[in-house]
């Protein structure tokens, strides 16, 4: 790549953070007010003092008796108030390639994993990236401040997508093994103990990774994934010819077959059944479809989390 086109490519996912960026604001400011912050954040036990209320901080906090004296919010701030880093694991196999409408599921991806960090930008957080793929592996440690992070995120959107040469035959089986690209004991050491762990990626059916009870214990761990249409239904009444990333060739999809149907859905019932062993609350995980809103998910997702009470 030209250092021209190398500039220009960095232009284009700036441009798209900041959209991404302004959309989130938005939503910061008229939706989850201090919902995204109060999902994540670990609260103190112990009463310091009574200090003026800031926005994005947790409205349960708010001391309505000094409030009402002095005519202005003010809340109360606890010791060992902790402070969020994210740490997103973005794990980029050729699967993620597929796409049956307008968007691949990677695209899709990346745009989800860019509002997380944008979200975390705004809340004033410090945010990182670990992107691996057959290739290799990049490593961004959690960065605080609107510039760095929106740097970081440039980065990660801007990781070349692995060949598709790289992906090898294979028949879907729950036993699978976790793909070895992604460098297990380096992400044990990427980020401060009780930081969020966001794994995105396709979570095809397959076992746990080797020390992923230690990975959980350390970090709060969330899974995020992107489905297209077809992961979870074929499409009925119609034969069609498509390309299969994982496959590395062209093959027929059958609406009509009962027998493609039912190995389908037994797929589909592995893979989700791999997912939840992953990720067992089910406030831990999100799916979003590819014809779906990321932003709207991310908001329901942030919702349902504070509707339980549930923080770091």
């Amino acid at each position: 790549m030209s250092v021209q086109e190398h500039t220009s490519l960095v232009t284009s996912q700036l441009a798209l953070l900041k959209q991404l960026e302004w959309r989130v604001r938005h939503a910061v400011e008229n939706v989850l007010s201090g919902e995204y912050r109060s999902a994540f954040r670990g609260r103190g036990m112990e009463f310091d003092q009574v200090v003026k209320y800031t926005f994005g901080d947790d409205i349960r906090d708010i001391d309505w008796n000094v409030t009402a004296r002095l005519g202005e919010p003010y809340r109360k701030k606890f010791i060992e108030e902790r402070e969020v880093s994210l740490l997103l694991l973005f794990e980029d196999d050729v699967s993620l390639q597929f796409g049956s409408g307008a968007q691949s599921k990677r695209e899709a991806l990346l745009e989800l994993a860019g509002l997380v960090m944008m979200l975390g930008a705004v809340n004033r957080d410090r945010v990182g990236f670990l992107h691996a793929s057959p290739a290799g592996y990049t490593l961004k440690e959690p960065v605080r401040g609107r510039g760095q992070i929106l740097h970081a995120a440039a980065q990660l959107l801007g990781q070349p997508a692995p060949a598709l040469s790289s992906a090898l035959p294979q028949t879907p089986n729950p036993r699978s093994e976790i793909p070895n690209f992604i460098p297990w004991r380096l992400l044990a050491k990427a980020a401060p103990r009780h930081s969020i762990l966001i794994w995105l990626g396709d979570f095809p059916p397959r076992i746990s990774p080797e020390g992923w009870t230690v990975l959980s214990r350390r970090y709060q761990t969330m899974g995020f994934r992107i489905e297209d249409p077809w992961d979870r239904e074929l499409p009925e009444g119609r034969i069609l010819t498509t390309y299969d990333p994982v496959a590395g060739r062209l093959v027929n999809i059958n609406g009509n077959s009962i027998a493609q149907q039912a190995a389908h859905a037994a797929w589909v019932a592995q893979r989700d059944e791999s997912f939840r062993q992953l990720f067992p609350d089910v406030l831990s995980r999100l799916t979003v479809r590819t014809d779906q809103e990321r932003l709207e998910a991310l908001v329901r997702f942030f919702h349902a989390r504070m509707a339980t009470g549930r923080s770091g």
